[in-house]
């Protein structure tokens, strides 16, 4: 976490930062009773069937992504998250701290990101450091200089969600 606050900090990217007890999932992150802005959000690593494509899914936290359609979209039959070990290998993060401030370590841009429409109109994020034992925020603005400088591109859509 330390090297990546060093790095958002060269890149002239503001952040707030809220150190909390470890949350691996979205509704025990709502248990934490610290009140923390921007999008509240989840990151959902996935790997097309065939295609083996990596897709990272910046969704609202509530929402339920259909990675069927969402593997359609991709010209792909279905998606499934990774494996606990290309999570390590492509973000270099254990389950529970997925966040895109890992595609510093995807290198060979294996990763495709893709950015919640409801998200990015909230203009600020929730992301893990690397560790689900603190949330950093971050605006717009930073987010596309932290991506700039991995040379990660993003596309901000609707993604397709499962029928209530």
């Amino acid at each position: 976490m330390d090297a990546l606050l060093s790095l958002l900090a060269q890149l002239s990217v503001p952040f707030t930062r809220f150190d909390h007890k470890a949350v691996f999932t979205c509704a025990e992150s709502e248990g934490l009773h610290v009140e923390i802005p921007g999008a509240h959000t989840k990151q959902l690593l996935m790997r097309g069937k065939r295609k083996k494509q990596y897709v990272l899914a910046i969704v609202m936290h509530d929402k339920r992504v259909d990675t069927k359609a969402l593997a359609k979209e991709f010209g792909d039959q279905s998606m499934s998250f990774v494996s606990p070990e290309d999570l390590k290998r492509l973000l270099g993060v254990d389950p529970g701290s997925v966040t895109p401030f890992g595609l510093i370590y995807d290198k060979a841009h294996e990763i495709t990101v893709i950015v919640d429409e409801d998200a990015w109109k909230i203009g600020r994020f929730r992301f893990h450091p690397l560790t689900n034992t603190a949330t950093l925020v971050i605006d717009k603005a930073g987010f596309e200089t932290f991506m700039k400088h991995t040379g990660h591109g993003f596309m901000v859509r609707g993604i397709p969600q499962k029928a209530a």
